[in-house]
């Protein structure tokens, strides 16, 4: 489903410039089962609340309801952790991610990607904090 989403992607101008590998990691709330997780360094020409309907537009193409409770299982769910004009901070949308540092499953993949990228509210690199939550 990941490289089918990141097809996608590519279909709605949203470049693919790498992407890690797929691993698996215990879910994050009350749901059993396991969760393929992944991490792309991505392109897009819009600023960050339109890549986030860019996104969201993605997750219902492959079934995702954003209805019920916050923590369901979802076929599909695709964030944006870091972005390279530094922070956004909207009622819709925070830039970093606010849970990115303390979750392997989204640090680590996204160092295979961008191991130099930093964190503009740390100054941390990616790899570092994956060492860190690792």
């Amino acid at each position: 489903m990941l490289a089918a989403a990141l097809a996608r992607m590519e279909e709605r101008q949203i470049a693919v410039i790498d992407a890690s590998r797929t691993r698996a990691s215990r879910p994050v709330g009350p749901s059993q089962r396991l969760y393929a997780n992944g991490a792309a360094l991505v392109e897009a020409p819009w600023d960050p609340p339109r890549m986030l309907r860019e996104l969201q537009t993605i997750e219902v193409a492959f079934g995702r309801r954003r209805q019920g409770s916050r923590w369901r299982g979802r076929p599909l769910d695709l964030d944006i952790i870091l972005w390279s004009g530094g922070t956004w901070l909207s009622p819709e949308l925070t830039i970093p991610h606010p849970l990115f540092r303390q979750r392997d499953f989204v640090a680590g993949p996204a160092a295979q990607v961008a191991a130099d990228w930093r964190d503009p509210v740390t100054g941390f690199t990616l790899r570092q904090i994956a060492a860190r939550v690792s």
